[in-house]
């Protein structure tokens, strides 16, 4: 079994100190961690007999008995979760002593310290599991609907596999599972950086499987889309927001600027009738996730149709649905909501809710069988006109220019595969966006302000320079220390504008770990200058390629190994959000107080730029992927290639640009089982995570793949370094030009490699 099951850790929250510890059970029966002064560093606060014994039960659960002869069971650790949920195990309330049973996270990846997230059975309501962040609500399943979870419909393709229990009684409200007879090892996990998955174990690769993971896609981010706000994760929309029907965004010009979260609001007013006089009606929104029913009212006692008239008569019911599906049919019990419908998306498989409406949003029972003569005419017409326009554009060099510059704006599903993902919207070429729109939106600062900041642009306040920008530190009133980015008067061509525009849209409504923050932005005098949050140990690059050897020593290897995952982690919610970065580079990766890594730079300077003295397309060098640099075809997969190579020179030390064989001398080092030369000399071997090593610049080489299909998406990326029981396929030569170049020997932690472990 892969060593990186840990199921369960006794003093999570306090380590010992040295090697030298042990596990004892004392006179009274109480198991006991001692370190090796002799202090007692985690004890199971339990009292039984000299005789006590404790065992590890073939389920993962580890007990302690009494030595008498009846047995009986005196403590076991799945009365105590840790970060896993294992068959037998369960979480929930005992609604009489008001015990709570939980998952939280590890602190990090190996630090089982009590992290962030936590995930709970919230037994309000209708019996749900929700994942939070602190106090925070980031993603729920949806309620039980006898069957399964109503938002995670993956839980029936496996049910020849578990056995899923939802216990409700006077004494508890509990959920778990048991695996079948014959049924692979499995596990859920609550990942340290707030992912919830069910592993099972695939004895033929020697690797955890994925089965479900979520939140699985952008829509599963809870309260997207505000409250009557309908997620649909393929949808061709940049937020994948829409109001239900009868109902209209509470804040347009939010919505316009991609922030849904007021949600919306009801067109016409209700009829409060009596329940028989009203006019009002229902519709039915079939394929849902329900949604959240932490404020909703249950009865399992009465019929659905019994359900419709109970809402009907009561004014502050906005949506009712069956409670239980088991029985089959359309389901029997009611839930009602009498509040904003929070956290609704499409599922496929999903249930039917039924939306109460006003009689004039109800529409006509069926559509009408034909349409006047004159309303056909005047529709094929135009319609014709459009069709030859496009064409006529399909076979145009237009065409050809368009497609190379098209940035990937509109959200599309964060899903894991391998096709490279490509939606049009917004390109160099294209109208910047109308930053007088942005003033309700986002925080605008006065000129005089940025220059009292900066000390009137002092050149000793000057921290970087660009092609096109000075940033300066400076002292901002309301927001303290900052980083102020003055794009350059002679720079300010209208594609400059135009991307410094985009950057203000894009960011304003960005806010994430591994994201830089933008404050604010000003537009005076002809000045555009835009605010960030200090990053005070500047980029990564001054770390990884500087002079200054303390710089690039302080950078030891689990730090650089937490900046690779940082990155991954903040690309992967970038293209979930729709958004293709497209100058990923150590520059662009600045480094916060704690050395946490954030991506930086999304708009100015960042699309492809015209050299004015040749007319060619250039970016920057070493970073570009095959496919962008030849043929100006971008997908997410340029990404992707980007990051490959950001990860095997923060692995080095080294640039790519200044290395000729830079790829080549990393492949055949890899496929020699070479590594340690791989590795940057100011960080020194690490002994005690050398499969760590081999698994990183594994995961380099499957990122920088030739073909753009060949290469992981960033979920994908995400799950390997995160999860090192995730199996690894073998990468091409990333020097070769298609995929039938040679394959190397494997170097996972599945097949023989160094001979080192972890």
């Amino acid at each position: 079994m892969d060593v990186d099951a840990i199921c369960w850790v006794a003093n999570r929250d306090r380590p010992l100190t040295d090697a030298r510890g042990a596990l004892m059970i004392s006179d009274t029966g109480n198991l006991l961690l001692i370190d090796s002064s002799g202090q007692v560093v985690w004890s199971s606060n339990t009292t039984g007999t000299a005789s006590t014994t404790v065992q590890l039960l073939e389920s993962g659960n580890l007990v302690s008995r009494d030595g008498n002869a009846s047995g009986a069971i005196t403590w076991q650790s799945f009365d105590h979760p840790s970060n896993t949920l294992l068959p037998g195990m369960k979480i929930g309330k005992n609604l009489w002593t008001g015990e709570e049973w939980y998952l939280t996270s590890w602190r990090s990846a190996d630090d089982p310290a009590t992290g962030n997230f936590r995930y709970i059975t919230d037994t309000e309501g209708v019996p749900q599991n929700v994942m939070l962040d602190g106090g925070k609500r980031i993603y729920r399943t949806g309620p039980w609907n006898g069957l399964r979870f109503s938002g995670v419909t993956e839980m029936g393709t496996y049910s020849d596999m578990f056995i899923y229990r939802l216990t409700s009684s006077p004494s508890e409200i509990t959920y778990g599972y048991v695996a079948k007879a014959g049924t692979p090892f499995s596990r859920l996990v609550l990942t340290d950086d707030g992912l919830f998955r069910r592993l099972v174990w695939d004895g033929s690769s020697w690797a955890w499987k994925i089965f479900f993971q979520g939140p699985r896609d952008i829509c599963d981010q809870y309260g997207r889309c505000g409250a009557f706000g309908l997620c649909n994760a393929s949808a061709p929309s940049t937020s994948f927001c829409s109001c239900v029907r009868g109902f209209s965004p509470a804040s347009p010009m939010q919505w316009k600027m991609r922030d849904t979260s007021n949600g919306c609001r009801r067109n016409v007013t209700l009829d409060c009738g009596n329940g028989i006089s009203t006019t009002d009606g229902f519709v039915v929104m079939q394929g849902v996730k329900l949604p959240d029913t932490h404020n909703a009212s249950v009865d399992a006692s009465i019929t659905l149709e019994e359900c419709r008239t109970r809402c009907l008569a009561n004014c502050s019911c906005v949506a009712y649905a069956p409670l239980d599906l088991k029985g089959g049919g359309t389901g029997t019990g009611c839930i009602i909501w009498r509040e904003g419908l929070m956290d609704l998306r499409h599922v496929d498989g999903g249930q039917s809710l039924f939306l109460r409406s006003a009689k004039s949003e109800l529409g006509e029972a069926q559509p009408p069988k034909s349409f006047p003569t004159g309303i056909v005419i005047g529709v094929t017409v135009p319609l014709v006109t459009i069709i030859l326009a496009l064409v006529a554009f399909w076979f145009s060099p237009w065409r050809r220019r368009w497609n190379r510059e098209r940035i990937l704006v509109d959200n599309p599903p964060r899903v894991v595969d391998n096709a490279p993902r490509v939606v049009d919207n917004v390109g160099p070429d294209s109208h910047p966006p109308n930053l007088a729109l942005l003033t309700t939106s986002f925080p605008a600062v006065g000129l005089p302000a940025v220059v009292q900041a900066t000390g009137n642009f002092s050149e000793a306040n000057i921290i970087g320079k660009g092609g096109f920008s000075v940033i300066y530190k400076g002292e901002l009133d309301g927001y303290g220390t900052v980083a102020v980015k003055r794009l350059k008067q002679d720079s300010l061509s209208e594609k400059i504008k135009g991307d410094y525009a985009r950057e203000i849209v894009l960011m304003s409504r960005f806010t994430h770990a591994n994201l830089v923050k933008l404050l604010c932005y000003c537009q005076e005098n002809a000045e555009c200058i835009l605010v960030y949050e200090f990053m005070r140990n500047r980029s990564l690059n001054l770390y990884i390629f500087g002079e200054d050897s303390s710089l690039r020593s302080l950078l030891n290897w689990a730090q650089r190994v937490k900046i690779i995952r940082g990155i991954a982690v903040g690309l992967e919610w970038l293209h979930g959000e729709g958004v293709i970065h497209r100058d990923l580079k150590p520059g662009n990766i600045l480094l916060n107080d704690t050395l946490e890594p954030k991506i930086a730079d999304f708009g100015t300077a960042k699309t492809l730029i015209e050299d004015p003295t040749n007319q060619t397309l250039v970016q920057t060098a070493g970073y570009v992927a095959p496919e962008y640099a030849g043929e100006g075809t971008l997908t997410d997969k340029c990404d992707v290639y980007s990051f490959g190579v950001v990860l095997l020179e923060i692995v080095r030390g080294k640039r790519k640009k200044d290395e000729p064989a830079f790829l080549p001398q990393v492949w055949e080092s890899w496929k020699q089982c070479e590594i340690g030369e791989l590795l940057d000399p100011q960080v020194g071997e690490p002994e005690e995570a050398f499969s760590v090593l081999a698994r990183c610049i594994h995961i380099g080489l499957l990122c920088v793949q030739h073909l753009p299909e060949q290469r992981p998406a960033m979920p994908e990326v995400v799950a390997m370094l995160t999860n090192t029981g995730t199996h690894l396929p073998m990468p091409s030569n990333p020097t070769a030009n298609s995929g039938a170049g040679p394959r190397a020997q494997p170097m996972s932690n599945d097949t023989p490699g160094p001979s080192r472990t972890l």
